[in-house]
């Protein structure tokens, strides 16, 4: 008998069922079975996993028509001879050491189940999943949902491993539909009697490149928004028999998520609205408590309202401006000793209109440039995507502030009115804007010797102020967006660096260099730079590309000419993008690393063999190299 029993359904996945099965193959626990069902694939999956079968006798292979997830679960489980079961997709992998981890857990603690955190694999990246970051950020044995509330998010049934005497005394089996993992994830959780909860990655979850090739991709076919909402009003009701206080949370999350969806079909389906998902909408609706309502933004809060109420013709108005951002609700306030903001729509109740803890800054320039000596700017700041006409004697204060210190430099405290304005959106097109212009200006010369010594990073910072609110934050934009970022000015030997880091938030740096990039251009699909470098050294230097998100080298030689440098970079010999954005530091390799600070004010963007690619300068001033 093994020890763990492994179930793979797997339907048309034939590209990933090979490295799945590999990754399980591979587990430093050894003792266990692979029972893969084949839910009637029409490709070449199952031919894989029989030469898989063929190598190793611990997987086996069994075959049924296309009934759905549900079903070849509950026929993998029958099969299972396990003392513990798991299960994986067939389109994900698992790391080497994932299942002795979790199996080792509830052999030393006697827990019913062991859970851990999981990654999104993305055209071969891993990025951490953001259902499962902070319900993972520390392990924890032999706790409860009740107890460790942001389980509520542990929806998945793939990270875990299940005690089989636990699985079988709660009778869990999987409904035949869609969606049939999270009433049965969640049924674990709180008919556990104890949860292991491991820090430890334990699951690579693929986010598949194929349009339309995954259930999630597919959210709002009729069919599959109708297994959600059926999953939904399953977990619904558990929590409310089975663990009542932690309806308000998982109603949190299911607004915010499952309701954006249904939002999103409905409001776009026209005259060919199914009635019966409506219906299914409004059962869940009706269970919703006020705390939970309040918990999502305004502007979804309207529409999932608008579902709710089944006034669809409104709900397609209303889900359309959205998009275009032409839902501008005007803030009002109320009360004296406390005062609460609300947003104002004629299709929203008062009592769903609050918006107090949803007001935020949000702030860009539209320009900024040295003149005479002076960095000077300008920008917007407006409060959310709200009309903020009604606020009166609005005043907007910005300054510098020095990170390591928290020592400030006032640029600006002036009085501004709001106006409307059409914004340019990074992805392309315009929204209309009400927000409060502002200006200011950066005079180096304010900076004392011990703050230029100290070569801090100084963060650009707004406040706004009106009757009763008060708010702050940090100057920001799309990163791909104007304006472009002012080149360097140097004082008492000390670069002043205007900065933008991967946020979009402005800043300037103060730093020496080893090295300066006085030209900086693409030319035939090269990047082409040139500089001086302060100390050539004896060793001959070379130009190393370091990409951020997981440390991947290339190099490219450089050319020395006294402590002048050349370097070319064939553009279409970069590695190709992981993920939607790869950032390449450029570093230039002399047995220690020099980071070349860009003094040009051009930023180069190129298209490559149909590759984009943007020439930048990271937070400290030095070259870096992006490709979306």
């Amino acid at each position: 008998m093994p020890v763990l029993s492994v179930i793979v359904p797997f339907y048309n996945v034939e590209k990933y069922i090979g490295p799945c099965l590999d990754s399980i193959a591979a587990q430093t626990l050894a003792d266990l079975e692979v029972i893969c069902v084949d839910d009637g694939s029409g490709d070449g999956g199952p031919a894989v996993v029989a030469a898989r079968q063929s190598a190793d006798p611990r997987i086996s292979l069994i075959r049924q028509d296309n009934q759905g997830v549900g079903r070849a679960r509950n026929v993998g489980v029958r099969h299972a001879m396990g003392h513990y079961l798991a299960f994986v997709d067939g389109d994900d992998t698992v790391p080497r050491n994932a299942f002795k981890n979790l199996v080792s857990s509830l052999q030393s603690t006697g827990s019913d189940l062991a859970c851990g955190n999981v990654m999104r694999l993305h055209n071969n990246l891993l990025i951490p999943s953001w259902a499962h970051r902070e319900a993972f950020a520390r392990p924890i044995k032999g706790t409860h949902i009740t107890r460790h509330r942001l389980l509520i998010r542990d929806r998945m049934l793939w990270n875990k491993v299940y005690r089989r005497s636990f699985w079988d005394e709660l009778g869990l089996s999987f409904p035949e539909r869609m969606y049939e993992d999270q009433p049965v994830a969640m049924a674990a959780h709180v008919g556990a009697r104890a949860v292991d909860v491991l820090a430890g990655i334990v699951y690579h979850w693929r986010q598949r490149d194929e349009p339309a090739s995954s259930i999630t991709q597919r959210r709002l076919e009729p069919g599959n928004l109708r297994d959600r909402l059926l999953s939904v009003l399953e977990t619904s009701a558990l929590l409310s028999r089975g663990a009542p206080m932690l309806k308000p949370d998982f109603d949190r999350d299911t607004l915010d998520i499952d309701m954006g969806v249904a939002v999103e079909a409905m409001a776009t389906m026209g005259p060919l609205v199914d009635r019966g998902l409506l219906d299914l909408i409004v059962r869940y609706l009706d269970g919703v408590s006020r705390e939970a309502w309040q918990s999502i933004p305004f502007e979804h809060r309207l529409q999932v309202h608008l579902l709710h109420q089944r006034r669809l013709d409104e709900l397609a108005e209303v889900f359309h401006q959205a998009r275009t951002g032409r839902l501008q609700p005007q803030v009002s306030s109320a009360g004296f000793l406390r005062r609460r903001w609300y947003g104002t729509h004629p299709s929203m109740p008062a009592h769903l209109s609050e918006i107090s803890q949803e007001l935020g800054l949000t702030a860009r320039l539209v320009s900024l440039d040295w003149r005479d000596g002076v960095l000077r700017g300008a920008g917007r700041v407006s409060v959310g995507r709200f009309d903020v006409g009604a606020l009166r004697r609005v005043r907007v204060r910005v300054w510098m502030e020095e990170r390591r210190t928290g020592e400030t430099v006032q640029l600006s405290d002036a009085d501004t009115a709001a106006t409307w304005e059409s914004v340019e959106q990074e992805g392309g097109g315009t929204h209309p804007e009400h927000a409060f212009p502002f200006r200011f200006g950066f005079d180096p010369a304010v900076l004392s010797g011990a703050q230029l010594a100290r070569r801090g990073h100084w963060d650009l910072r707004i406040q706004l102020r009106s009757q009763g609110l008060k708010l702050d934050g940090r100057v920001a934009g799309p990163r791909w967006s104007p304006p472009l970022v002012p080149a360097p000015r140097r004082r008492s030997g000390v670069w002043l660096v205007p900065v933008r880091n991967a946020r979009g938030a402005w800043g300037v740096r103060l730093r020496r260099a080893q090295a300066v990039i006085g030209e900086c251009r693409v030319d035939g699909g090269d990047l082409l730079f040139s500089g001086k470098i302060s100390d050539v050294g004896d060793g001959e230097p070379v130009l190393r590309l370091r990409r951020r998100s997981d440390g991947e080298e290339m190099y490219f030689p450089v050319a020395l000419a006294g402590r002048d440098f050349h370097a070319r970079v064939p553009l279409a010999d970069i590695d190709e993008s992981v993920g939607l954005e790869s950032w390449w530091e450029v570093v230039i390799d002399q047995g220690k690393p020099i980071r070349p600070l860009v003094r040009t004010r051009g930023r180069p963007v190129a298209t490559v063999a149909d590759r984009r690619f943007l020439v930048d300068r990271a937070e400290d001033g030095c070259l870096l190299l992006a490709e979306r």
